[in-house]
């Protein structure tokens, strides 16, 4: 991270505002429909994406072999023919690979010799229905195997009831469990309801220390958008401009394919400006996405369409 990692504050709840659901639909299709990339630019923006992915499985049958493969697809994103058709001068990587507790150490080992993070979901992911000592101890092993980075899930009772104080003493205290790990604050945006509710759990978990903030698990029934991607960006901006405390953004699920890559970045570029287009505050939570900007890349640099079944995660 090229940046000081996001110390903190008190609680502060003066600066918490109402958003308007309609206008903020309005705002983020407006962004994605005025600008539209081609050709070699579209190129560059999807490697760009790649750079930003965070490579996940979470599946119950995951297994150490399913993640050796997943960290060799980290390693080598793209086929050797594309990266030379695109001139490249090295194979890019993904910015993190993202697992299990339990599928953290095989991670660790498959990715040795290479500057790729591991992250860890944690904390009861996705419900986080579990006592907070417990959902503090997985933290502190998932740490302890070699993660660098932590996605945590918040309790959503505390926000649907306002209970900010309880919200922000959670994550304040998982954030401290992390160590120098970084913290991805997950906030299920799906289950919030409004977005008033997220922004206030946004500037609450950011207050609390959060390095990253999340929007979805990946679990629930409506995971990312970007209506609720342009909340929580505003929901950085304002605490940048009252702190001075630079926060990552993380959206997750729900994005399939390279138009989704391409949109994710628009927004970023529009409302948070250039600096949030690096992995070090931008990050993709979407595996399959992979497949179709590899796809796309492949078009780019053969004028047709491969098949899908040339492709590894298409």
């Amino acid at each position: 991270m090229t940046h000081p990692r996001n110390p903190g504050t008190v609680l502060a709840l003066d600066g918490m505002t109402a958003v308007n659901r309609p206008a903020a639909t309005r705002r983020a299709a407006s962004l994605v429909a005025r600008r539209s990339l081609k050709g070699a630019h579209q190129a560059a923006w999807l490697l760009n994406a790649i750079a930003c992915m965070d490579l996940t499985t979470l599946a119950g049958d995951d297994t150490p072999d399913r993640v050796r493969r997943l960290c060799d697809k980290a390693r080598h994103p793209l086929s050797d023919e594309i990266v030379a058709g695109l001139g490249l001068d090295h194979m890019p990587q993904t910015g993190a690979v993202c697992v299990y507790p339990t599928m953290v150490a095989p991670a660790v080992q498959a990715l040795d010799g290479s500057d790729i993070p591991v992250a860890s979901v944690a904390t009861g992911f996705p419900a986080g229905l579990m006592p907070l000592d417990l959902r503090l101890a997985e933290i502190r092993y998932a740490v302890d195997q070699g993660a660098q980075e932590i996605d945590i899930v918040i309790t959503r009772a505390h926000v649907l009831g306002g209970d900010w104080s309880a919200l922000h003493d959670e994550v304040a205290a998982m954030r401290e469990a992390c160590g120098d790990a970084h913290l991805k604050a997950i906030l299920a945006t799906g289950d919030l309801v409004t977005l008033t509710n997220v922004y206030a759990a946004s500037i609450v978990a950011m207050q609390a220390g959060a390095d990253f903030i999340k929007t979805s698990t990946g679990k629930e029934g409506v995971n990312a958008t970007l209506p609720v991607g342009l909340t929580m960006c505003r929901a950085i901006r304002d605490y940048r401009a009252a702190t001075g405390h630079i926060v990552g953004f993380k959206p997750a699920g729900g994005m399939k394919t390279a138009k989704d890559a391409l949109n994710w970045q628009v927004l970023m570029r529009e409302e948070l400006g250039r600096d949030w287009l690096r992995p070090s505050l931008f990050r993709l939570g979407a595996s399959s996405m992979l497949g179709d900007i590899e796809r796309q890349l492949s078009h780019h640099v053969t004028g047709r369409y491969a098949a899908h079944h040339r492709l590894a995660l298409a």
